[in-house]
């Protein structure tokens, strides 16, 4: 069986154990979370545990010899803050260019596939005018023997006499 408590972890879901107790120890907390990380104390010994070593590790913290620093060390670390904003601001001037060659770019690519879908557009949505004419080609090809008739009752006449008139016409549309 295992060793485990009767109730799950609150504080599972907010991080790890550690993590909880060193926001524990250092006040960090809301009161809601400070109860769940008391109520987690009183009923695991993992974590109480744990605690203990962190206050063990925070009380050698405290008993550390303090560090004091110098004008010197402010000096040089307030040079290296300002040297690396320099080049910070440095590298933003050199990549500006080419920022704005590819902002160009990009416009320019959006700009011909504009046109080049308004293009598409217009070609497959407006009639072709020549499509007229290939429907009206037979009829210009003989349009020299047309201008020889006189007048349109001649033509259907020769319509409603066609199969007597021109017999061979029809066979050769069989053999075709």
């Amino acid at each position: 069986m295992s060793h485990e408590p009767d109730h799950p972890d609150p504080t599972a879901d907010q991080g790890s154990l550690e993590e909880q107790l060193v926001a524990y120890l250092d006040g960090e907390l809301d009161d809601q979370s400070n109860r769940r990380v008391e109520e987690l104390l009183a009923t695991d010994p993992r974590a109480r545990d744990t605690l203990e070593r962190l206050e063990g590790t925070w009380d050698l913290l405290d008993s550390l010899d303090r560090v004091h620093v110098d004008e010197v060390f402010t000096k040089s670390t307030l040079e290296m803050v300002a040297v690396a904003a320099s080049d910070d601001v440095e590298q933003e001037q050199a990549e500006a260019p080419r920022r704005r060659r590819r902002w160009w770019l990009a416009v320019g690519a959006g700009m011909l596939a504009a046109c080049a879908v308004g293009f598409l557009v217009v070609w497959l949505l407006r009639p072709n005018p020549n499509d007229q004419l290939l429907e009206d080609l037979p009829v210009l090809e003989r349009l020299d023997q047309y201008r020889q008739i006189d007048n349109v009752e001649f033509l259907e006449l020769l319509l409603a006499n066609q199969e007597e008139l021109f017999p061979e016409d029809e066979e050769e549309g069989d053999e075709r």
